[in-house]
């Protein structure tokens, strides 16, 4: 079998071809035949070695894959042969909250990922994936999805209050159309005004041109009637922190679910503190989470939005694509 791995992380051309034996699955295991992969910003910041220090290597990358059960070990009776799966992104992850545990077991970097024609996971580790996807369909769900439900979900997500979405990726898009499934009015942001006119085809009530306003908190105030939005799906991090606390109402919800444009920077603190909001950094979210959004997007018939579609041949031209920030919603490759 086919599959990618990093031996070093010194940019993308770092990713190199290996020739493996089909593995095989032990007790509890399941054999995964890999159709599509999906990236996510944490894959290219990998490529780059600006993700982590001490991160294993060799790795194969990527942390969202979906495929069918080609194999079944001792002992399996969660999935069978020919199921339609995903993997979860932290396979140690099952229900209830966050712990240390579970963080030494993500997919494409504490652990082996999806790169490859074939892989290997706990059978607790993958779930079935909605019968109205795609295999890259499905491969956009792990990461991505999973992360906008539980910013949403995990707060007081109901009809009637407003969500401020950052840009227009994956993460985004997701949080666009979970919070207009549930009667939420979402101003979304963007650099881009064709951007701006898709999200709205998406169910965007507004749209801000970060470019052209950069002083986007305070448009969202002129838009809300200076009450500022319930909740903010924050994914830039140090830059537009302080917008999103000027655009978020006092008493808000601030999730923190990325850092594309850094860690380091000023946080306008006394304004936070008088506003008393409310800022919880999140990474993903676990299998009884990934689960429920499932029902719900086979429920409601949601599609993912994937901008592009590479075949395996062309996976440096799918880095670049998400380097340069051009896309709109998820880039996937075919395996």
């Amino acid at each position: 079998m086919k599959l990618y791995e990093f031996r070093e992380t010194k940019g993308i051309d770092s990713l190199i071809p290996i020739e493996r034996e089909v593995p095989k699955p032990g007790p509890g295991q399941v054999l995964v035949r890999v159709h599509a992969v999906s990236l996510n910003y944490r894959d290219l910041l990998i490529a780059e070695g600006k993700y982590m220090r001490g991160l294993k290597l060799p790795l194969i990358p990527c942390s969202d894959g979906a495929g069918e059960v080609a194999d079944i070990g001792p002992g399996v009776s969660r999935v069978q042969q020919g199921d339609r799966v995903a993997g979860i992104f932290m396979q140690n992850w099952l229900s209830g909250e966050v712990s240390p545990y579970v963080t030494v077991a993500s997919l494409g970097g504490s652990v082996d990922g999806m790169l490859a024609q074939y892989v290997v996971l706990h059978e607790n580790g993958v779930i079935r994936i909605p019968s109205h996807l795609s295999y890259e369909e499905g491969a956009t769900l792990p990461c991505a999805a999973v992360t906008a439900w539980n910013a949403l979900t995990g707060w007081m997500l109901k009809p009637g209050i407003s969500v401020l979405v950052q840009g227009t990726g994956g993460v985004s898009m997701f949080a666009l159309q979970f919070a207009k499934l549930a009667g939420a009015r979402v101003i979304v942001t963007s650099s881009s005004d064709d951007k701006l006119r898709r999200a709205a085809e998406l169910g965007a009530d507004d749209g801000i041109n970060y470019k052209t306003n950069p002083e986007w908190g305070a448009a969202v105030l002129d838009y809300t009637g200076g009450r500022g939005v319930d909740h903010v799906v924050e994914v830039g991090g140090s830059a537009t922190l302080p917008q999103s606390i000027q655009a978020c109402r006092t008493g808000g919800h601030i999730a923190m679910i990325g850092v594309l444009t850094g860690i380091a920077g000023n946080v306008p603190t006394g304004s936070f503190m008088r506003k008393q909001q409310r800022l919880q950094g999140l990474i993903v979210g676990n299998r009884r989470q990934q689960i429920e959004m499932v029902r719900a997007l086979e429920t409601t018939g949601i599609k993912p939005v994937i901008d592009q579609s590479f075949p395996l041949s062309n996976i440096a031209d799918s880095f670049r694509v998400m380097k340069a920030g051009s896309h709109f919603g998820k880039i996937t490759l075919e395996i």
